[in-house]
């Protein structure tokens, strides 16, 4: 039988096998992160009919080379183009994601490791990063709980989803910081009411609360007092205020400030400790006759007068009614405490009987002439409360912090007169419950002409640019989001502003990738040739590398290379036809010879 038959078969079969080659190329030319194949083919064997001879220098006669026939080809090696990168297909998904570079994905069916360049992942129903295709599970390293930082040991599974990471713990505020400018000119910091400024903070279950402060303006215009008004819980109901909200912040210090107090209207007389509008009796210090009894406010007292038309009235009215009244009397309705601080300097004697001056508060004198309305003592009534309604007070009592500023740069100088003391304490921690002291810098304040405008503000948080917002406290947050980092760090992020290392995505790098074995579904797993997998993986970007989320890479088949080596393979297929064809022919004639 002539030779030539069986090289022409050899050759069909292996031009079908480049066929089938090409033919799945081309199938797979929208396939995920398809790489590409190409055949080499190599001849078969040779049959020697003469074998080679060398040169005989004593004859002279040289040396014969081999004669040797073909007898077809064979297919030599079929390569995969593995580390072609594909182009990118953008998706929008966020947990699609593609590799450029030349590692692989980790993914395990919960017996054993595959690899793929596939990264079309979604979040099963148990929270894990899974393939879309098979439902595989992507491995990955965990966060070591002690450290906060990734672990690289041995991967795992991935869940990104657990209960514990869908919310983020609350936190109580622990620092704040107050900035901006105060502007002498305001005629907000210059009333008598103040500069409102409020700081929002949280406790440590998260729920939200606002302290109210106030800034006045001193007679020194370079110094302010600030003070706690009151605290405020995110219903706007009252957690403490007053003289119990006062006792949290700063201590006790004194506002040189001169000012004039009046009656609002002409209708309130004082007749010997007694308050009237009218007939009328608005409060009695008569009543009020023990050292100290002004602080119990809720003792209550019996107010009688006669009225313009005759008849006599009794009218219960507690000592905080009272001094509510005296305090709206003198235009501080509203503002009671505020009125008891004031300070007045009353004529005295000192020890040695000689004329000296002493400076009282209102509450002092109040308190003073409850035990003495007539007067008859040093503090008498009209020392402090002429019977004409007026009086010159040369300061007040407060409870807070002084800031100063330097008045010719406009930079703070310090609180309560020490340059390098920068923060005050809200002692929230009084409150009990679960309140956080907060530490409060005043450091970023100015003292600047802005037009009459005061711009300061209370921050919640550092304001060290190396722990910016540290402190700040936040609520219960819940997840909104994943991200995925170019280094395959998912973050979470949540609705209070916070973010969560939940994982890293691991890889797998090969000394020779093409040696991996294919397995469907976008799988490799790992060979001989292809080099070991550890077990622990490398990151990404350890050798140049990265991700990108919301692509996936696409086939990286080529498909006019392809239809050109489908040309060549169609013709490579046809002479080898051809050679059978007419080997036969030779054939026949061969048989026709007997005829």
């Amino acid at each position: 039988m002539m030779r030539s038959l069986y090289s022409g078969v050899a050759g069909l079969r292996t031009h079908q096998t480049k066929m089938d080659v090409i033919g799945n190329n081309i199938a797979n030319v929208n396939t995920t992160a398809f790489k590409s194949s190409s055949i080499v083919f190599s001849e078969l064997m040779s049959q020697t009919t003469q074998r080679a001879s060398g040169p005989n220098a004593a004859t002279g006669i040289g040396g014969v080379n081999a004669r040797q026939i073909g007898l077809g080809v064979k297919s030599g090696a079929i390569n995969i183009n593995i580390s072609g990168q594909g182009s990118s297909q953008s998706t929008g998904n966020p947990f699609d994601i593609m590799i450029t570079g030349d590692n692989f994905f980790v993914v395990n069916n919960g017996l054993e490791n595959f690899f793929t360049r596939d990264g079309s992942f979604y979040v099963d129903g148990a929270g894990n990063l899974a393939m879309t295709s098979t439902g595989y599970n992507v491995m990955g390293w965990q966060v070591d709980p002690e450290t906060g930082n990734i672990r690289q040991d041995s991967v795992t599974a991935l869940r990104i989803m657990s209960t514990a990471n869908m919310t983020y713990p609350p936190e109580a505020t622990s620092q704040a910081y107050m900035d901006g400018i105060i502007d002498k000119n305001d005629t907000d910091v210059t009333s008598v009411n103040g500069k409102a400024v409020n700081l929002n903070f949280f406790d440590a279950l998260g729920y939200e609360y606002t302290a109210k402060f106030v800034f006045r303006q001193s007679g020194n215009k370079n110094q302010y007092s600030l003070e706690l008004t009151k605290i405020l819980d995110s219903t706007g109901n009252v957690v403490a205020s007053g003289a119990d909200a006062l006792a949290l912040f700063g201590g006790d210090g004194k506002q040189y400030k001169p000012g004039s107090v009046s009656f609002n209207n002409t209708d309130y007389t004082w007749d010997n400790g007694v308050l009237k509008r009218g007939n009328e009796v608005m409060a009695d210090l008569g009543q009020m006759y023990v050292r100290g009894v002004l602080e119990d406010r809720s003792k209550e007292c019996t107010l009688s007068y006669q009225e313009d038309g005759g008849g006599r009235v009794d009218k219960p009215a507690t000592v905080q009614e009272q001094l509510d009244a005296i305090a709206a009397a003198y235009g501080f309705e509203g503002s009671t405490d505020d009125f008891l601080n004031l300070l007045v300097n009353v004529p005295t004697t000192d020890v040695e009987g000689d004329p000296a001056v002493t400076e009282l508060s209102i509450l002092t004198m109040l308190s003073n002439l409850a035990q003495n309305p007539t007067g008859g003592n040093n503090y008498g009534a009209d020392a402090v409360l002429p019977t004409d309604g007026k009086f010159d007070s040369v300061g007040r009592n407060f409870t807070g912090v002084t800031v100063a500023f330097d008045g010719d740069t406009g930079y703070f100088t310090g609180i309560n007169g020490q340059q390098t003391q920068t923060k005050a304490t809200l002692n929230l921690s009084a409150l009990g419950g679960n309140f956080s002291d907060v530490s409060i810098d005043f450091s970023e304040l100015s003292m600047f002409d802005n037009k009459g405008t005061s711009t300061v503000g209370a921050t919640s948080g550092s304001n060290d640019p190396d722990t910016l917002g540290v402190g700040s406290g936040r609520r219960l947050g819940d997840m909104i989001g994943v991200s995925i980092q170019r280094d395959g760090m998912i973050y979470a992020n949540y609705d209070n502003g916070m973010t969560r290392l939940l994982g890293q995505i691991a890889t797998a790098a090969f000394a020779n990738a093409s040696g991996l074995e294919k397995q469907g579904d976008n799988l490799y797993s790992a060979t001989m040739n292809s080099g070991e997998f550890d077990g622990i993986g490398v990151d990404v970007t350890a050798n140049g590398g990265s991700m990108s989320t919301g692509q996936l890479e696409m086939s990286n088949v080529d498909l006019s290379s392809e239809f050109t080596e489908m040309i060549t393979t169609q013709r490579g297929f046809q002479a080898n036809s051809r050679i059978i064809t007419v080997s036969d022919t030779l054939l026949e004639e061969l048989t026709n010879l007997k005829r």
